[in-house]
């Protein structure tokens, strides 16, 4: 019995190693970005729904800290503001995205385009950038290009990637807006989405999505 313990004791460098490597794989795990499962998109409170063509197209911003902890980046900090964009195609033909475009458009009429991969990674590279926007008293600290590969990973898994919708299925990504500076970006403020074509080529009817709409939901109701 003595032997054993001396064998599983941590002190053996064997039972060491093996113990850091599960820590290292849980913390890995931990980190991981998971897509959130889209709900069609006519059941979330901001959408637009042209049930002439078939198609809705809503927006679930994710701007409150216990939606945006999905994230392992805190974008928030960073000035960019996460909006999960839901398309639900209820016909019988596919719809194209390969055209398509998304704006944001404040109350004070200033146009947002999504930001890139690229925008978000100079951000989080370049920290000097957005240093003076903090709402801290004094700079947060940060290491010059240093973006995790997790957070990388996570840029790239989390946006809006569809480029087509099947017939009766949704497709959905987030949308990362550059809002620094704003105090309340989704107050007053209207998404256009336009460039999505039916199967022919031909442009539908462009969507018009109040964000007010989101704001003045009430709250889903928390699981008993």
């Amino acid at each position: 019995m003595p032997q054993y313990r001396r064998e599983f004791s941590l002190r053996n460098p064997v039972t060491a190693f093996f113990l850091i490597l599960l820590f290292s794989l849980i913390c890995l795990a931990a980190k991981q970005f998971v897509m959130p499962v889209p709900h069609p998109a006519k059941t979330y409170p901001a959408h637009d729904d042209h049930a002439d063509e078939h198609v809705a197209a809503a927006l679930d911003p994710y701007d409150l800290p216990e939606k945006a902890n999905i994230f392992s980046v805190h974008y928030a900090d960073e000035g960019f503001l996460p909006i999960f964009l839901v398309i639900t195609n209820d016909g019988e033909q596919p719809i194209s995205l390969n055209g398509m475009k998304a704006q944001l458009v404040t109350f004070d009429r200033t146009k947002l385009s999504p930001a890139t991969t690229d925008d978000i990674y100079r951000r989080l590279a370049h920290p000097t950038a957005s240093a003076s926007r903090s709402p801290l008293p004094f700079p947060r600290k940060k290491v010059k290009g240093a973006v995790s590969s997790e957070a990388i990973a996570e840029m790239r898994d989390a946006q809006f990637g569809a480029r087509a919708v099947e017939p009766h299925s949704t497709q959905a990504g987030f949308l990362f807006f550059d809002v620094s500076g704003m105090s309340t970006p989704l107050a007053g403020a209207q998404f256009y989405l336009t460039g999505v074509r039916d199967a022919s080529g031909n442009d539908l009817l462009y969507f018009e999505i109040p964000l007010e709409k989101y704001l003045s939901a009430p709250p889903p109701a928390k699981n008993q």
